[in-house]
């Protein structure tokens, strides 16, 4: 069972985690905490259709996955539907973060969101990875953990 965090409580202790995470084991503590940021992809299989296909739920995600891993938005969550092709239609979202960008991409037809969450100021990928798998209700998340150097 993962550790649950209090809003804001993500960002405490990242990067001694980051240091222990399985993803970034070539790295030291130093090139991690001395990194220029974390570009970190969660696909989430399975998801529940209604969540996904709600902009308003989807606007609740990005409030609360901000508050819990203590990023600060900047300017309003931009969320549009859209695409012809029935294998790639879907909402797609953006939000800027003063210390860079969270989006997403919500696939209709397999019920999958592709979450991207880029930034300069450390977090914890799992905290993320458990958030966002409970909020859509996804069977599973396939992570993948880039440190920008």
């Amino acid at each position: 069972m993962k550790t649950k965090f209090a809003a804001g409580e993500a960002v405490n202790g990242a990067v001694e985690r980051l240091t222990a995470s399985q993803e970034l084991r070539e790295f030291s503590s130093d090139e991690i905490r001395d990194a220029w940021g974390l570009a970190c992809s969660f696909d989430l299989y399975d998801c529940n259709p209604e969540t996904i296909r709600s902009a308003k739920e989807i606007k609740r995600f990005v409030r609360e996955l901000c508050d819990l891993i203590g990023m600060r938005r900047f300017g309003e969550t931009t969320v549009v539907n859209f695409g012809e092709d029935e294998r790639v239609a879907g909402y797609s979202m953006t939000q800027l973060i003063e210390t860079s960008l969270i989006s997403a991409h919500f696939a209709n037809a397999t019920n999958t969101v592709y979450l991207d969450v880029f930034s300069c100021k450390p977090y914890d990928p799992n905290v993320v990875e458990e958030f966002a798998t409970e909020f859509f209700g996804g069977s599973r998340c396939a992570t993948y953990v880039n440190l920008r150097l």
